[in-house]
């Protein structure tokens, strides 16, 4: 009961076998939970079918309703503590981020000192590929004006290929974290370190997904230009715990 892998999903039938399974074929004792907010295209019947091939390595909540990503990573991490876990990572279903990674990620904790890893696009080493030029330079935007609001020293702030050790998250008062979309990474990554822990950033090449669709929208990207300015003030001026 050492690593668990969080993957939230919402229609992602077309990755998920195929995520859980290169999960498990690195056979580096990593557990999967698997938070779906109720699939309509079935996502949640498949991993229930593969848990029996996976016993306890495997395991669903299933949850009613799109609930936003940052609800079901909370869920997710309160679940994993309630289990004893030691070290908790957030992964996507699509591929955008590289499994096997996941190692890098857990020795940076493990074996480097870190209390928190970030898998990185912005850091030597890192990149994105196969996306447009507009996208990637949102992305980049996105990352430099994090840093000049927060003025915390994480290039990719809004990565969201992440180890925590329990330490972090259990230090965290998790009912505090207040955003659910694009600023729910931020917020987390912006909290551990006002916590004073250590975060490390790992470069990895994310790639765009090449089956299913983007949740990304207007709304997600509203929220985190102005989530920004929010967190930002709560910490100067809130009494956040």
């Amino acid at each position: 009961m050492e690593k668990l892998v969080i993957i939230p999903t919402y229609n992602e039938k077309d990755n998920i076998a195929r995520m859980i399974e290169t999960v498990f074929s690195l056979q580096q004792g990593f557990h999967i939970l698997i938070v779906d907010d109720g699939s309509p295209d079935g996502t949640g019947a498949i991993v229930k079918g593969l848990q029996q091939q996976y016993p306890g390595q495997l395991f669903i909540e299933e949850r009613s309703g799109k609930q936003g990503l940052g609800t079901a990573y909370i869920h997710g991490f309160r679940w994993a503590l309630q289990r004893s876990y030691q070290f908790i990572f957030e992964m996507d279903a699509d591929f955008s981020h590289n499994p096997k990674d996941l190692i890098r990620l857990y020795e940076a904790c493990a074996k480097g000192g870190a209390d928190v890893s970030v898998g990185s696009r912005y850091v030597p080493g890192g990149k994105t590929e196969n996306w447009p030029w507009n996208r990637a330079v949102l992305s980049y935007g996105a990352s430099v004006y994090v840093r000049l609001i927060t003025w915390m020293p994480v290039k990719d702030a809004t990565a969201g290929f992440v180890c925590y050790t329990r330490k972090v998250l259990e230090t965290m008062d998790l009912g505090d974290i207040r955003f659910v979309g694009y600023a729910f990474q931020i917020e987390m990554k912006f909290t551990a370190w006002k916590l004073g822990f250590r975060i490390a950033e790992v470069p990895i090449t994310f790639i765009d997904r090449k089956e299913g669709y983007s949740k990304m929208s207007k709304g997600i990207v509203k929220e985190g230009i102005f989530g920004v300015l929010k967190i930002q003030w709560h910490s100067l001026f809130g009494k956040r715990r």
